[in-house]
């Protein structure tokens, strides 16, 4: 297979692991998990469901994850075949593999279980990782396909505390994504009216879908520092290292977006429209951000193995 072929295999792969996500998000804010019933993989006991909105939705999501997954298993094989030479794109490729038949077995358990909210928000995360994996395979390929390498100049180094703090943010970025997810499948948005404040006060009552809500706001707004500060150390202080100053700014502008998109979903809790757009927007915001930390996360460890 090409190495140009290959590549937009991985750009198709990538595109429709972010559908998936999306299509998840819709399923969740339509209230369409049940829509084919307690029954996977059949829906309503059919192959081909009844044209009602909710089975439509969640049978969209279905057959647009079997789609992918079947680009996932292809895309797969054809990095184990023709790109041997780079072990980090058979590993990314593997990844998105693994993840992806992992999310699948999660969101059949989620229909048969009705939704338990715990087993959603794994669903989700799992997800996350899959497109991860496509996202990192995608710049691999890309770089492959042009005669390129992850070789840095001999001069450039990045230190053990900046690479630890990389993955540390990263993996932290992960559990509020989960918390995120919580709060999707307990329909606790409502949990804090207001925006910054929580029911008009700094510290609400904690109690019930309040006591969620409002951890997730918290957890949000470490995020934010934290990835405020990596963004500071990576532009300041590897002023050498263009391709780190660049994916730094980056985090920082999608993690800014994505609290915002987090108000504008408060925001829109009464117009169902608004609403759904706006908590699609951040899905994806949300996803971009992990991934972009995910990248962030291999380069400082490329760079720093010297």
């Amino acid at each position: 297979m090409r190495a140009n072929t290959l590549k937009w295999l991985a750009y198709i792969t990538c595109i429709g692991m972010m559908l998936v996500l999306l299509n998840g998000a819709l399923v969740t804010k339509t209230g369409s998990g049940q829509g084919c019933g307690a029954e996977w993989p059949l829906c309503n006991g059919k192959f081909v469901p009844a044209y009602t909105i909710a089975s439509m939705i969640e049978y969209s999501h279905r057959a647009v994850s079997g789609l992918v997954g079947i680009l996932v298993l292809v895309l797969f094989i054809a990095v184990w075949r023709h790109v041997k030479e780079r072990k980090d794109a058979w590993w990314y490729a593997f990844i998105a593999f693994l993840f992806t038949f992992i999310q699948a077995i999660m969101g059949a358990l989620a229909v048969v279980l009705g939704q338990v909210p715990a087993v959603m928000a794994l669903h989700y995360g799992f997800s996350l990782i899959a497109f991860a994996g496509t996202l990192l395979l995608s710049i691999v390929l890309n770089k492959w396909s042009r005669g390129l390498d992850d070789n840095a100049p001999s001069d450039v180094y990045v230190s053990s505390r900046f690479r630890t703090a990389t993955w540390i943010v990263t993996l932290y970025t992960y559990f509020v994504v989960y918390v995120g997810a919580f709060v999707r499948h307990t329909e606790a948005y409502g949990g804090c009216q207001g925006w910054p404040l929580c029911n008009g006060e700094i510290i609400p009552e904690l109690h019930g879908t309040t006591l969620i809500a409002f951890f997730h706001r918290v957890a949000a707004l470490i995020l934010f520092i934290a990835v405020a500060t990596l963004a500071h150390f990576a532009y300041h202080n590897h002023k050498q290292i263009r391709e780190i100053r660049i994916i730094g700014v980056c985090a920082l502008i999608l993690c800014a977006a994505q609290i915002l998109s987090g108000a504008w979903v408060v925001f829109t809790l009464g117009d169902e429209n608004a609403g759904l757009f706006a908590g699609l927007f951040h899905t994806v915001l949300i996803a971009g951000l992990f991934g972009v930390l995910c990248y962030m996360s291999v380069r400082v460890w490329q760079m720093g193995k010297r």
